[in-house]
């Protein structure tokens, strides 16, 4: 399943081969590939002829995929950029998105509260915060899932970035189809092979999917049940606490550095209070949340809300390795449960940078020394506190947030 990022710059590569004897060179090849490498490995992990030949009848290769490259050929088509996490955080948390899915999940969480009820037993996971991943993910299952999985698969199994990969999964996805979960020609999937509801890789399904109706399938396009309790059994697998919150938007005074950031500089709540850290509406943590270990979030820097958040944030973010992401599903599930409000921070003007400038000031503060978490142009918790170590260390406030301005500087 799937950092805080900010826009894309733009790619300038060669075209793929665009004839057409080119592509029907192409294509026999990957016939071949299917019959020679895919069959083998399949017919190995218990995949029938029947099975292997109903899902690749008529599947050819699909040149609308991002990231391809061609046998023969240096070149990749770009890497499109269509998450939405990898945006401005204001435009993430737009009000007709938490509006939207607040006001859908309360209705199905009426509508769907036994199946809830049940799953919250055998997992931990909270009703709203499944209603919440759902919501996210599929629209609660109303977003067309519009691509064939073997089409994809087996598109970017055989020439991808990434090609070994995504043949496992499309080996995954075979041994699906062949344990019958999937019912006839609904083998969905998005633009990079997501299943589902839940949106789950093939071999995240083969871990994690879960029967909710008891008819002995794990059926996530069509059941809703399948999709609730499959939801809440990947995060309990990945360590669901149970019985604490996923986190609280606080105020974090100015004597408490930005720098703090991250998931390796936890403490207990109860320090962080004393440090100065309060929330935001007033109140007390908890008392059996503040003994536990609580961890400081500021994914935009001192430009954005600011939160301390639990060990269960981090299995939110499990399901989708960003923050926005995490941070949404918390906030529309609070929405959902308790009829929350807005964050009280208001998101800073964050988002008119390119990947590539980010990339350079990574690379500039690895040159000084700094763990950046790999200089890929997204600001992660790393780089937003590299940042606030470098302004400190010249003297100034930490803001722990890429700017314009730190390029000319940083990126040399």
């Amino acid at each position: 399943m799937r950092y805080v990022v900010l826009l894309l710059g733009l790619l300038s590569l060669a075209p793929l081969p665009a004839s057409a004897q080119d592509r029907a060179r192409i294509e026999a090849q990957f016939q071949n590939w299917l019959s020679q490498t895919v069959w083998p490995r399949a017919k190995a992990k218990g995949v029938s002829r029947g099975t292997f030949n109903a899902a690749f009848n008529g599947v050819r290769l699909n040149w609308d995929l991002p990231d391809l490259v061609p046998p023969g050929s240096r070149t990749t088509t770009p890497k499109r950029q269509r998450q939405a996490e990898f945006g401005a955080p204001a435009k993430y948390f737009n009000r007709g998105s938490v509006n939207g899915a607040t006001a859908t999940g309360r209705k199905l969480a009426r509508q769907y509260a036994n199946t809830l009820a049940r799953v919250e037993r055998a997992t931990g996971v909270p009703g709203h915060i499944i209603l919440a991943i759902w919501g996210r993910e599929s629209g609660y299952g109303r977003v067309a899932i519009p691509h064939n999985a073997f089409e994809v698969l087996g598109t970017k199994g055989f020439m991808s970035t990434r090609a070994e990969y995504f043949t496992d999964e499309l080996i995954a996805a075979l041994q699906i189809a062949q344990a019958g979960h999937a019912p006839s020609g609904a083998m969905k999937s998005s633009w990079a092979g997501a299943l589902g509801q839940p949106q789950f890789m093939p071999s995240s399904f083969l871990k994690y999917a879960a029967d909710g109706n008891g008819d002995g399938r794990a059926d996530i396009w069509r059941s809703e049940a399948d999709t609730l309790a499959s939801i809440g059994n990947y995060l309990a697998r990945h360590g669901w606490v149970k019985g604490r919150d996923w986190g609280f938007e606080v105020r974090v005074p100015p004597s408490v550095s930005c720098t703090l950031e991250g998931p390796d500089q936890g403490r207990r709540i109860t320090q962080w209070a004393a440090m100065g850290i309060t929330r935001v509406n007033g109140k007390a943590f908890p008392s059996h949340e503040a003994r536990g270990e609580g961890f400081l979030l500021m994914p935009a820097g001192r430009n954005g809300p600011a939160f301390i958040v639990t060990p269960n944030f981090y299995v939110l973010k499990d399901y989708n390795m960003s923050d926005l992401y995490a941070l949404f599903v918390g906030h529309v599930g609070d929405r959902i449960a308790y009829g929350m409000g807005d964050f009280e921070g208001r998101w800073g003007n964050v988002g008119r940078m390119y990947r590539s400038d980010i990339a350079a000031m990574q690379r500039g503060l690895q040159a000084m020394g700094h763990d950046v978490g790999g200089a890929d142009g997204l600001p992660g918790f790393k780089t937003r506190r590299s940042i606030g170590r470098w302004q400190e260390a010249r003297g100034g406030r930490a803001t722990c947030f890429p700017e314009p301005g730190m390029k000319a500087v940083l990126g040399r």
